[in-house]
């Protein structure tokens, strides 16, 4: 017996991951993320949760109708919940059931636990061949640090991208779990490319993925300035130390708009034609990026002295009319009041347990297929489904059950 790929209701029509099964030992958000986006592309995921709370993820605040986080309403739509404790003997017997059926397997629990339980990636790939077997972890195997407990805030910090976030001496943690997203994204890519090469070979593979890895190569650019140049660059708050002018400055209105010059031209085309500072584009000492970046506090006076004489409409049409990049500089209730994202019909409403609850379309966009933006599931939710599906009776379930197995 196999397990279906039906999965919960989708939307009408070709969904290209359809023919997935995917199982996800899975908490917090690296490896949710991975599997919901695969969700959205039509896999069916399967998440395995602990029956005693599940993924702690549910409860990190009560943000979602008083009841269930924002983080976890985020990451796990579209899959069904099966709690169970694979340390029970019992529990076990029902996971290796689910791994001989899956196409995909993720998994980011603690250091060494997968391990144990033999279920990492490269012992699931030596058992089951064409499996596609997903390590997540924070600093990969093999050095000082592959012991660690790994969360975004300490791999961030780790690998550098807190230092160069912020405001000189003021360092800051990027708002987004950028580890972890990354780390999803690459997860994401990695099961497309390796599913893609087992149509050739018949072979799944074992794939391991690290925050901290992810966040090094995200860092390549602002390390090859410091193996260049040997200096450390100083965040710059809302800005680019590698850039000028390149950053938020106040309108007349107390809003702020966001402008940016990347090449000489742009720059000649804002002093001249936005500032009506031809002295400014003339002057030799502002020819070239990397002086304006050493003189950035002469030019952003400059911009700053043209912008608060104008709303920040009228600074937008302004820099639009001129060729030049430029954004407003939103809060979050902006963002989800945003003109853009209504006019592109980019909301939709999503189940959960509490209730309905909007969410954006995935990035995505294509004529062949529309994410089925499933529900996010209850704990447990799917147990005596998935469950029956693999062989088990209801009696057997029912025992199950009664031992707090699942």
């Amino acid at each position: 017996m196999s397990l279906s790929t039906d999965g919960p209701p989708a939307t009408a029509g070709f969904l290209p991951l359809r023919d997935l099964v995917v199982v996800g030992l899975e908490q917090a958000v690296a490896a949710p993320i991975a599997t919901r986006h695969l969700a959205d592309l039509g896999a069916r995921v399967i998440k395995v949760e602990n029956p005693r709370g599940g993924d702690f993820a549910r409860d990190y605040d009560r943000a979602v109708h008083g009841e269930l986080s924002a983080h976890f309403t985020w990451a796990n739509r579209g899959k069904e919940s099966v709690s169970l404790n694979f340390r029970d003997p019992r529990g076990a017997q029902v996971l290796e059931r689910l791994f001989a059926r899956a196409d995909v397997v993720v998994q980011n629990l603690a250091p060494g636990a997968a391990q144990r339980y033999g279920f990492a990636a490269e012992q699931l790939a030596a058992r089951f061949p064409r499996v596609v077997a997903v390590d997540i972890s924070g600093y990969g195997e093999g050095g000082p640090l592959s012991h660690k407990r790994a969360y975004d805030l300490l791999v961030q910090a780790e690998a550098g991208s807190c230092a160069i976030t912020g405001n000189g001496d003021a360092k800051a943690k990027p708002g987004i779990p950028l580890a972890d997203i990354g780390a999803g994204m690459y997860t994401v890519m990695s099961v497309l490319a390796a599913i893609h090469a087992r149509t050739a070979t018949g072979r799944g593979a074992a794939i391991s993925v690290s925050l901290f890895d992810t966040v090094v190569e995200w860092m390549s650019y602002t390390m090859n300035i410091t193996l260049g140049t040997g200096e450390e660059q100083v965040p710059n708050g809302v800005s680019s130390p590698a850039v000028s002018p390149y950053g938020s400055y106040p309108t007349s209105d107390g809003f702020n708009v966001v402008l940016g010059t990347t090449n000489d031209g742009e720059w000649q085309r804002l002093a001249r034609t936005v500032l009506g500072r031809d002295d400014l584009a003339d002057d030799p000492t502002l020819a070239h990026n990397d002086d304006r970046v050493r003189l950035r506090p002469r030019i952003d006076e400059a911009i700053r002295a043209w912008t608060t004489t104008v709303t920040v409409e009228q600074a937008q049409q302004i820099l639009d009319d001129a060729g030049l990049g430029n954004a407003r500089l939103n809060g979050v209730r902006d963002v989800i009041d945003h003109p853009h994202l209504a006019a592109r019909d980019r909301w939709r409403e999503v189940a959960t347990p509490a209730g309905p609850w909007r969410a954006p379309l995935p990035p995505p966009i294509t004529t062949g297929w529309s994410s089925p933006m499933g529900a996010v599931p209850g704990l447990g939710e799917h147990t005596d489904t998935v469950l029956a599906e693999i062989g088990f009776t209801a009696d057997q379930i029912a025992e199950l059950r009664a031992d707090k197995v699942v």
